[in-house]
């Protein structure tokens, strides 16, 4: 918005342009032409040019090559889990689960650190499920990425045993 202000030595009244007051935590809009960087992302910069990389990219990536290895049944807590089955019961929702349900990333400029929550199959040696699904996102996120992949915490949330009901029936009482 405009407002004149005083007259300049010409006698002619100049306008002068409020801006509205910086709020915390947004960035300056990027100039024309610029590459936006979303809120939280790795910068990659290189001779020929930028590249950003925004942390649901990873964790997307992550999620998916978790979901690739035998033996995991689910990804997410309990209450995550539950709400992803109610979005998937919902008319014209993908029967797919989220791709980020249950990860967590942490991204800098170089280095990405990944926590995962997954459900596996009763049975299934934890330790070489976790291992396998360790060593699959590390070669995923770094191979597509180019960050360093500094962790990878795995956290087995809860097994899956098939033929028990995964959500109750009719409650009991009423």
């Amino acid at each position: 918005m405009t407002e004149p202000s005083t007259t300049a030595t010409s006698g002619e009244p100049t306008a002068t342009t409020k801006r509205p007051p910086a709020t915390s935590g947004t960035a300056p809009p990027a100039p024309s032409g610029a590459l936006a960087t979303p809120q939280r992302a790795a910068k990659l910069t290189t001779e020929h040019g930028t590249t950003v990389i925004a942390d649901g990219v990873v964790a997307k990536i992550a999620g998916l090559a978790a979901r690739e290895i035998p033996g995991v049944y689910n990804m997410g807590k309990g209450m995550g889990r539950t709400f992803g089955a109610l979005r998937a019961r919902v008319p014209g929702a993908t029967s797919q689960p989220a791709a980020t349900q249950g990860v967590s990333v942490e991204v800098g400029e170089r280095q990405a650190a990944i926590d995962l929550d997954v459900v596996t199959y009763y049975g299934q040696s934890i330790v070489e499920v976790t291992e396998a699904v360790r060593r699959n996102v590390i070669d995923r996120v770094e191979g597509m990425t180019g960050l360093e992949v500094t962790e990878v915490n795995v956290a087995v949330d809860d097994l899956y045993i098939e033929g028990e009901p995964e959500e109750p029936k009719e409650p009991r009482v009423q």
